[in-house]
């Protein structure tokens, strides 16, 4: 397993947050939790450096972004449906990664 890398910025009034590595069931537990301690500020949350993204991490990071305004960067097609599949409007905030 790759592991988990979560890197945090905050700037321009702006979180950003930066995931690499292994998105899996756990580790998107671990996102999750990093993301209710964020304060809320409009959030960026770039998938573009994640090999490997199993869909089940979906749901506990959908979770965690409802209610939040967000853009997701950096997701494949199928993830960007599966998020809209578990209840996170994503509207046009959602850039594809470059496949």
């Amino acid at each position: 397993m790759d592991g988990l890398t979560i890197g945090i910025e905050e700037r321009d009034g702006q979180v950003l947050v930066r995931l690499g590595g292994t998105l899996d069931a756990r580790a998107a537990r671990t996102v999750a939790e990093a993301l209710g301690r964020l304060p809320l500020r409009p959030l960026v949350v770039d998938f573009s450096r994640v090999r490997t993204f199993v869909d089940l991490a979906i749901d506990a990071l959908t979770l965690a972004l409802q209610g939040r305004k967000v853009q997701l960067t950096g997701l494949g097609r199928h993830q960007q449906r599966m998020f809209r599949y578990f209840g996170l409007s994503l509207a046009e905030t959602v850039q594809a990664a470059e496949a």
